[in-house]
């Protein structure tokens, strides 16, 4: 895990746990996106259908878009390996082609089928076979045909990505300047899926040289290259360890390849640089205090607010929102109310509020509950934005994990900082205001779920309720609620904070003199 001395507190006054723990949060964050694409929107590890080289042939025909019997293909693949042994030894005439012929055959098989061969062609010895046709001086096709084999062995099962060890080190050193772009883009292609696996494999990657190569194919103008290498270093990154990513950014033209390809127009190529700035934003403080002296903030949120599309969106709008969680300096130097970057952001992050994805609502809460943690002129910010019929409403209706997160806003919307470790001091118009359109059952609502940071989060915004009204308005808000209700579960509950936390609520305010005086 992290060092977790290197941790920037999120600042966030109405919570104090959250606070201590945010780059804990932002790292918790970018393993669980890493997570969601791989299952979702990308895959973490990609099977190569279709050659970096147009030259090359392309694997899709008409039987390929067929399954065939798993038994007919592993044969088939055991085949090929026994072929590419006999070419390899083989020293006669047009050798060379007889391997280039027998690699195209293996990497076919290892092309067709939604679920390759790839247990068959390890049982079978492909993986030494492969790494020696790796050696130096080999032509460019036997070195592309090679490497595209062991990318899609890699795209497999843990353990066949495993079986890759022996050719790492050649792998590795064909993403180096002298080899050909195609063949390194190859490679890096099959070094993404290794370091997709796990971190024991980033770490023996980034122990072998890996981190510096990688990061040079970004600084072409090469689309393709440049998308292959972006993912592959989004994968080499992601942690937890926040060492790769510090040393990343310490590179020469790391920083300004990352902004010349985030003003491009290719969206795809942008996406995979986003997630390179996401794990860069997450693990390492050295690398956001770089990033946010750039003007990487308004590109990113050029991006948010012309592109629809969600694989960019979500990267994008991660990025933004770890550079803003995790520096003191953008919140309070680069967002500055009035200010047309200030302005825009807000606007870019009401249009993803509008969205029907419900992950860049979520993520777009989560942003927003940073800025509103901040100074009071990041409060009014928000709070006279188009964000606040939008928040109340996703409070009142949005799915659990969203209203945890719009609870953050509105909560630190409510309250400004105090002095030294004090109680946070109310904004009494906005706590009023939002009391007034409904959004007290939305946080009793969470004092009644079984999450504990969402529990302890409703309670506090209840106390803000019980303490700020006056008249005694808010006990009678809250009983109308079924607040004590909700609050007398805590009774005897196992969390001592959350239980001293509602046994003190219902003592002060609903004690024997509630209601005598009504």
């Amino acid at each position: 895990m992290a060092d977790e001395s290197t941790a920037t507190p999120r600042r966030d006054p109405i919570k104090n746990p959250v606070g201590i723990t945010a780059a804990q949060r932002r790292r918790q964050n970018a393993v669980s996106v890493g997570k969601e694409r791989r299952e979702a929107l990308f895959r973490t590890k990609r099977l190569c259908r279709v050659g970096v080289s147009s030259d090359m042939d392309a694997p899709v025909d008409s039987d390929m878009m067929i399954e065939e019997e798993q038994s007919i293909l592993e044969a088939q693949t055991s085949s090929a390996v026994e072929e590419l042994k006999i070419a390899i030894a083989f020293q006669g005439k047009g050798a060379v082609q007889k391997k280039v012929n027998a690699l195209r055959d293996l990497r076919r098989l290892l092309s067709r089928s939604e679920f390759p061969p790839i247990e068959t062609a390890i049982t079978c010895g492909a993986i030494p076979l492969l790494a020696q046709c790796l050696s130096f001086g080999s032509q460019d096709e036997q070195l592309l045909e090679a490497a595209w084999c062991l990318t899609n062995i890699a795209a497999g099962r843990p353990e066949e990505t495993r079986a890759l060890l022996p050719a790492l080190p050649l792998l590795i050193a064909h993403i180096g300047e002298k080899s050909s772009m195609l063949v390194a883009e190859q490679c890096a292609w099959a070094l993404g899926n290794v370091a997709g696996e796990g971190e024991d494999l980033r770490h023996i990657l980034l122990s072998q040289g890996a981190l510096l190569p990688l990061a040079k194919m970004m600084f072409p103008n090469k689309g393709s290259t440049v998308r292959t290498a972006g993912w592959a270093l989004s994968n080499l990154i992601k942690g937890p360890d926040p060492k790769a990513a510090t040393e990343l950014i310490k590179i020469d033209g790391v920083v300004e390849a990352i902004l010349r390809h985030l003003r491009k127009s290719d969206e795809e190529l942008v996406t995979e640089i986003a997630w390179v700035v996401v794990y860069l934003s997450a693990l390492s403080p050295v690398a956001t205090s770089v990033l946010v002296k750039t003007d990487l903030l308004q590109l990113l949120v050029e991006r948010l607010a012309t592109s629809n599309s969600l694989q960019l969106l979500i990267p994008v709008l991660r990025s933004l929102g770890n550079l803003i969680a995790g520096d003191t300096y953008t919140t309070n130097a680069v967002l500055v109310p009035g200010h047309e970057l200030t302005d825009n952001i807000i606007l870019a992050l009401v249009k993803c509020l509008k969205s029907e994805h419900r992950v860049l609502k979520k993520e777009t809460a989560w942003v927003l509950s940073n800025i509103a943690a901040g100074s009071v002129g990041h409060k009014h910010l928000i709070y006279k934005s188009e964000a606040m019929p939008l928040l109340i409403q996703l409070l009142k209706t949005a799915p659990f994990d969203i209203k945890k997160e719009v609870a953050y806003v509105v909560g630190n919307l409510c309250v400004a900082p105090a002095e030294g470790s004090g109680r946070p001091i109310l904004i009494f118009d906005h706590l009023v205001s939002f009391v007034r359109n409904g959004c007290l059952r939305g946080f009793i609502d969470l004092v009644r779920s079984a999450d504990i940071e969402a529990a302890r989060l409703g309670l506090q915004f209840m106390e803000l309720v019980l303490r700020g009204l006056p008249n005694r308005e808010g006990q009678k808000l809250v009983e109308k609620e079924d607040g004590i209700d909700a609050m007398e579960r805590f009774q005897f509950h196992e969390n001592e904070d959350l239980r001293n936390m509602a046994n003190q609520l219902v003592d002060k305010y609903f004690g024997e003199d509630y209601g005598l005086d009504s």
